[in-house]
């Protein structure tokens, strides 16, 4: 369940749906303070997400920032133990409103991209997906060295010269037939 509180109400709504952003350009100071507990699509967690998300209308951007929770499941790829990890973020971005993020992109497959480009925007009369964003930003926070514990020492193999394993009863009558046959 998510809490919105536009123009110093609070209504319940989903943090999946999206704000209009002419309709943010009008609230009160720009403002939109999202309070969320609830399970996002498309990332499994043991808990809910909780948190609060503020978007602010700034005229030529949107200033998004958020804090937020969770636990997450993950394996350790050294011995494939499961473990829980609190996830916890606390970002901040700005989002340029820009008229030319609504055209579809002309341009080549492949090109250069000077590092100025590299910004998000959206459309000025479009609308900022709350959802997709913190789904985003939980992803990003996610580690990508998933180490159960720093000195993790990775699945026990037994040593080349230890006692062989017993034989599997199910192959007992193929190796029967086999010490009949000539070599």
């Amino acid at each position: 369940m998510a809490l919105r509180l536009t123009a110093w109400k609070l209504e319940e709504a989903p943090i999946v749906e999206a704000i209009y952003i002419p309709q943010l350009a009008k609230a009160r100071e720009g403002t939109e303070i999202i309070e969320f507990e609830e399970f996002l699509p498309d990332l499994e967690t043991l808990t809910p997400v909780r948190g609060r998300m503020r978007v602010k209308h700034q005229g030529n951007y949107l200033e998004v920032s958020a804090i937020a929770e969770t636990i997450v499941t993950l394996t350790c790829p050294r011995c494939l133990k499961q473990f829980n990890y609190r996830l916890k973020i606390n970002p901040s971005e700005l989002i340029w409103l820009d008229v030319a993020a609504e055209q579809p992109e002309r341009e080549p497959l492949e090109r250069e991209t000077a590092l100025e480009d590299l910004v998000e925007t959206l459309p000025p009369h479009g609308y900022f997906q709350s959802g997709e964003w913190l789904y985003e930003q939980l992803c990003l926070e996610i580690p990508f060295r998933q180490l159960c514990e720093s000195q993790c020492p990775g699945i026990q193999v037994a040593p080349a010269g230890a006692a062989e394993p017993a034989a599997d009863r199910r192959w007992a009558a193929l190796e029967t037939l086999k010490g009949q046959l000539p070599q």
